[in-house]
């Protein structure tokens, strides 16, 4: 090997060269063949470990990084430089190392000091362990703030919910590229504040920041939770006029928004017009026909997925299960299910228990999918819990008491939040006439501190996404929201009355 001949003739080469080989093994991808040549050094430098640590790092092996790290300052006496910091300290960040985080902050602070480059990883370690005071306090300490530091900081607060400091560091920030632009754009779609992300849109584009797929994409996301049709259609159109590319990843974006919002046939056409089409693309439009109700057009694409030699993935599987469920398609269902272990060789996870049971449970099959029930993977309760559901929603169904009573045992055992579930186990035992028990999941639902989740509906009118919830009166226009409802409801009122009237008096010569 070249690297042998380095390595036994070093003083010819020298160290130099050795560490070059390193680096051409590391852009290579050959890591284990860089820690072979590593290894067999007679003598490394500090740049010998930066290049085995960054290796690592670039290879997302974080913890062998680590590993290298430790024992570079435990065997020798090299001092690490800005390179060793910053590789590490991304190491650490991305395990969410906090002690060897803070070890290597309190190094620069006798030893290196804060540049920019190492500023920037320092706050971004700090960020992603969640320490945001301390993360804070390096950012304010920082004497040259690039827009590298305002992104890493706002994106900080914005992965913990905190979307006001964000706001705040955004709006403070003298410098906004795209990237910033959409991290706060991301944190109002992640956080379900939609209306905050398109306004900011529009501010972007008033400032005359060039948006990219990415900004595009986490708006389509968010009219996909939202069920924002119009919306999407707008930025739709937008990614038309401004000519951004309609690459996989803008396209299942605009696949699955308009599949979520219920347009199944322009879901269809954005997918056909691909010109190229990868695995996440196909099962973006097979759980997109799948949650329409369009069974047979959901099972055709998976075939022709299939066919096309694309490899389904567990999200591809739930889609098909889902809409084996929708269409009554037991066989079917089944063969898919067997094939996740037989064909694939996947490990059937809760989400695909949960389909395959609640089609069992659709079609009356209550003794296959009570058996299937037994052999769930491990999981949280609040996952497990809505599987029992559907059984025990068919058994009060179909009339099986004996298993339903079965069933509540055992859920009776789950602490659960989830209210419908108790709802269900009650419904049974009255059903049955066993009063005391219904009295029984009463009280544990008290005992639980459970509550029946409030109903929520929502209309998108003009763009703009109205979400009501019972009892709720916090709407800007609901004294004539409720003006209106009285309008049209006491009409219904009055002829409601005036049939039941008439009835009495035909009863009454009758």
């Amino acid at each position: 090997m070249v690297h042998g001949f380095a390595v036994k003739s070093g003083a010819e080469f020298g160290i130099f060269v050795c560490n070059s080989l390193m680096d051409m093994y590391r852009q290579l991808g050959r890591i284990d063949t860089m820690k072979k040549l590593f290894d067999e050094m007679p003598d490394r430098d500090i740049v010998s470990w930066n290049v085995l640590i960054s290796g690592y790092v670039k290879s997302m092996r974080f913890k062998d990084a680590i590993s290298v790290f430790c024992r570079m300052r435990n065997d020798t006496n090299l001092m690490p430089d800005e390179a060793t910091v910053v590789s590490t300290l991304s190491a650490c960040a991305a395990v969410e190392d906090l002690e060897l985080g803070k070890e290597i902050h309190c190094y620069l602070r006798h030893q290196v000091g804060l540049t920019s480059i190492i500023g920037n990883a320092l706050l971004d370690m700090y960020c992603k362990c969640g320490c945001l005071t301390i993360a804070r306090e390096v950012f304010e300490g920082l004497p040259y703030k690039n827009v590298i530091c305002w992104t890493t900081i706002v994106s900080g607060y914005v992965k913990y919910g905190k979307l006001k400091e964000a706001r705040e560091l955004f709006d403070r920030s003298p410098v906004r590229d795209v990237v910033l632009w959409t991290a706060m754009i991301n944190g109002y779609v992640q956080f379900k504040r939609f209306d905050e992300a398109v306004e900011l849109f529009r501010e972007m584009q008033i400032k005359k920041v060039k948006p990219d797929k990415f900004v595009v994409v986490t708006l389509l996301t968010g009219c996909a939770q939202m069920g924002a049709l119009e919306q999407g259609k707008w930025i739709h159109g937008y990614i038309d006029e401004n000519r951004i590319p309609l690459d996989l990843f803008v396209g299942t974006a605009l696949i699955e928004m308009y599949a979520k919002c219920g347009y199944v046939e322009k879901a269809l056409e954005i997918f056909s017009g691909l010109r190229e089409k990868d695995s996440p693309s196909w099962t973006s439009i097979i759980c997109g026909l799948a949650m329409n109700g369009k069974t047979g057009e959901a099972l055709k694409l998976f075939s022709e997925m299939k066919q096309d030699g694309f490899q389904p993935d567990d999200i591809t599987f739930i889609g098909v299960l889902s809409a084996c469920s929708h269409g009554g398609l037991v066989n079917q269902g089944r063969e898919v299910f067997k094939s996740m272990k037989n064909t694939y060789h996947m490990e059937p996870k809760l989400e695909h228990y949960g389909c395959f049971i609640d089609l069992l449970s659709r079609a009356g099959k209550l003794g296959e999918a009570e058996e299937l029930i037994k052999e769930l993977p491990d999981g949280e309760n609040d996952a497990i819990v809505p599987i029992y559901g559907s059984l025990l929603s068919a058994c009060r169904i179909y009339g099986n008491l004996e298993m339903g009573e079965r069933l509540a045992k055992r859920l009776l055992m789950i602490k659960s939040g989830d209210s419908s579930i108790h709802t269900l186990l009650s419904n049974i035992y009255a059903f049955s006439d066993k009063w005391e028990e219904v009295t029984q999941v009463r009280r544990n639902m008290k005992g639980l501190g459970v509550r029946k989740m409030p109903g929520c509906s929502s209309i998108e009118i003009d763009g703009i996404v109205h979400e009501f919830v019972v009892g709720d009166s916090c709407h800007a226009e609901i004294a004539d929201i409720y003006y209106m409802l009285d309008r049209v409801s006491k009409p219904l009122v009055d002829l409601v009355e005036n049939e039941t009237e008439s009835n009495d008096v035909f009863a009454r010569y009758s």
